[in-house]
């Protein structure tokens, strides 16, 4: 029986198809040195995300890019940008733009952030502590995962930045309090609390992979029933097996109450998509709201992240920082973010393309990168700071 080729995905900046043996590659020039061939280092994220694919193990690979179901909101999340219009102003004095802002109060020299993502151990032998130290080169702030390869506090170590410690809430709120304790010690500044996952969703590659931690990586965050670990499970994910039997399903807004009664720091709701949850979370003591739908991996078919900023950002009012995550892949992208009212973006997959190609070095450069392109937008669009970036800028569909 023949292969059937997925959809095309974007690597290199060509449309290429995905079998079941792996990527298709289209015709590549040879490298000519000093002839005018390809730059060896990559010039976008596109050819970043090429040189992961490259050096990833599949089931690695696999994990990263994934989404749920039929990915339909993994695309979408892409293809909405795509749809929004630039409306550019001219004869603006833009001899100098300036990417510094603040988070939460904390000083960053961008408005790209980095997304929770767990099991940095699959690109880089170093796990999060290299993430961190690229992180903090290019002078942003990382989300750490509860699901980190990591502890907290060996992350903490090799921060040069800011730190948010994402959270789940556990059946067991011992252990979510215990991981909240551990967070305020080592200094983290705010706490982003996941509220998309009662259950893990439907995640066809896992399951047909059987996916889980290999031996030589482990969640470290754990200790006693909460250390089981994802492991390697035929016809399904290991991952599902793990969430459903240590994560509350029951959780409500009650959630948000506890966690405040047990903390001083600031919560960040993530997650929230609706005007209505975004009021919510303000309700109920919220400092921060991430406007995601977990890359595109759980509900399938969900709205996209940009589409639904501006909805959030007009239910909460000012009151609280809004943020946003989901498929930032070119400065532009933040740029549309940033004009419909987000604080800042966060950045997921193409930081651990980075560290897989690169390790701390790939890291600050994917964020440089997306700054340098940033940047250079603003300029074109005619807004010299943060603050002129503005609804005016853009045109939605429609």
């Amino acid at each position: 029986m023949a292969l059937k080729p997925s959809r095309g995905t974007l690597l290199w900046g060509r449309r290429v198809h995905v079998w079941a043996g792996g990527v298709q590659w289209p015709q590549m020039p040879a490298h000519q040195p000093g002839n005018g061939g390809l730059t060896v280092e990559p010039i976008n994220i596109a050819e970043y995300e090429a040189m992961a694919y490259e050096k990833l193990p599949h089931d690695a690979w696999e994990y990263y890019i994934g989404g749920s179901d039929d990915e339909l909101t993994l695309r979408a999340n892409r293809d909405a940008f795509a749809r929004i219009r630039l409306r550019p102003r001219v004869l603006v004095d833009v001899s100098h733009i300036s990417l510094e802002t603040t988070v939460l109060g904390a000083h960053v020299r961008t408005p790209l952030l980095v997304a929770p993502m767990a099991y940095h151990g699959f690109a880089h032998v170093e796990c999060e502590c290299e993430t961190v130290r690229g992180v903090g080169a290019a002078g942003t702030l990382m989300t750490v995962s509860t699901m980190a390869n990591r502890p907290l506090e060996e992350v903490a170590a090799d921060a040069s930045g800011p730190l948010w410690f994402q959270l789940y809430v556990y059946r067991d709120r011992n252990v979510s309090e215990q991981l909240v304790r551990r967070a305020e010690a080592a200094g983290y500044r705010a706490l982003v609390l996941t509220v998309d996952t009662p259950r893990l969703s439907r995640r066809e590659r896992e399951i047909r992979m059987g996916f889980g931690l290999p031996p030589h990586l482990h969640t470290a965050n754990f200790e006693g029933a909460a250390r089981e670990q994802p492991g390697q499970t035929p016809g399904a994910s290991g991952l599902a097996v793990y969430a459903t039997a240590l994560l509350d399903s029951s959780l409500t807004w009650e959630a948000l109450d506890w966690l405040r009664s047990v903390t001083s720091l600031p919560i960040v709701v993530k997650g929230v998509v609706t005007a209505e949850d975004a009021a919510l979370a303000v309700e109920h003591g919220a400092q921060g709201i991430i406007v995601s739908n977990h890359g595109g991996r759980q509900l399938d078919g969900t709205v996209a992240t940009i589409e639904a900023l501006p909805e959030v950002v007009a239910a909460a009012n000012g009151r609280v920082e809004v943020y946003l995550d989901g498929g930032i892949r070119r400065g532009t992208d933040a740029l549309k973010a940033l004009a419909l009212g987000a604080r800042a973006v966060l950045v997921g997959r193409p930081v651990l393309w980075g560290l897989a190609a690169n390790g701390q070095q790939g890291v600050t450069r994917v964020l440089e990168l997306l700054g340098a392109e940033l940047e250079l937008a603003m300029a074109l669009a005619g807004a010299p700071s943060l603050a002129a970036l503005t609804p005016a800028l853009v045109r939605l569909p429609g």
